[in-house]
């Protein structure tokens, strides 16, 4: 998909980059209802666009559909932007197209979700977005509910309805050496000490270990840490501690082969 240079009929090889001057400049166009100037603002900030639907891609969607619901996003921007305010367009636009396009991922989604918790959910992000900007902080979940006169419980449920599946093996920091993934962050409650003596005699085998490794693996799988919690509790990297966990289990397997 990144290597296109045709999507949706738009040779994005060929696309415009306007200046501040200009960007401002058809703006001011626009306020006097110059449909013209709408269309250059649009057809000039379509690389935006195309930055943008590069961060969707490997997830089997079609790159020209992606770009079509990000031009939507694009407009809205365009429609609403506010040039009072100190700030570039693009700083605006692109949550505007972000947005768009999990909205069409969401309603597109295998996974259905109700229509009247997909419309709160709509709504509490409208809100959101209405009270942040006004407010410049982003809203309570308290706020949102009395200003959608709903309870707390269905704004946080609408929220969590719409959120994109997201794979526990899913990397979420690199070192340059090793990755952490989502997995290493999540407290596990099923491996405790009674689950693991069934396989192997534990005891006999944290006796193999050193101090370092002995305690992480007591804190990572029979008190449940997470392994940023462990770092933080023994003053190292949670990079460090995923290493050291590592290598303590593969010594572990490495006695019960």
């Amino acid at each position: 998909m990144i290597n296109r240079v045709e999507i949706a009929n738009v040779n994005t090889s060929k696309l415009q980059l306007l200046t501040s001057s200009e960007t401002k400049e058809l703006f001011n166009k626009v306020k006097e209802g110059d449909k013209e100037a709408r269309e250059k603002l649009i057809n000039g900030n379509l690389r935006l666009v195309l930055s943008v639907i590069q961060r969707f891609c490997g997830r089997g969607e079609n790159a020209d559909d992606l770009f079509q619901v990000g031009c939507v996003g694009l407009i809205k921007a365009i429609d609403n932007f506010d040039t009072s305010l100190d700030i570039q367009l693009s700083t605006y636009a692109v949550p505007m197209i972000i947005g768009e396009i999990r909205r069409y991922l969401r309603d597109n989604n295998m996974v259905r979700v109700s229509r009247s918790v997909r419309d709160l959910a709509y709504k509490v992000l409208q809100v959101k977005e209405r009270i942040s900007r006004e407010k410049g902080k982003e809203p309570t979940i308290e706020e949102i509910a009395k200003e959608l006169e709903v309870e707390k419980e269905e704004v946080v449920l609408s929220l969590d309805a719409i959120q994109d599946p997201v794979s526990l093996q899913e990397p979420v920091y690199n070192d340059g050496a090793e990755s952490l993934y989502i997995m290493d962050q999540v407290k596990d409650k099923k491996n405790t000490d009674e689950n693991w003596a069934e396989n192997i005699t534990m005891n006999e085998a944290l006796k193999k270990l050193n101090d370092k490794e002995r305690m992480i693996i007591d804190k990572r799988f029979f008190l449940g840490r997470t392994q940023m919690e462990v770092a933080e509790e023994i003053g190292i990297s949670q990079a460090q501690v995923s290493r050291l966990e590592k290598t303590a289990i593969d010594h572990i397997k490495r006695l019960y082969k």
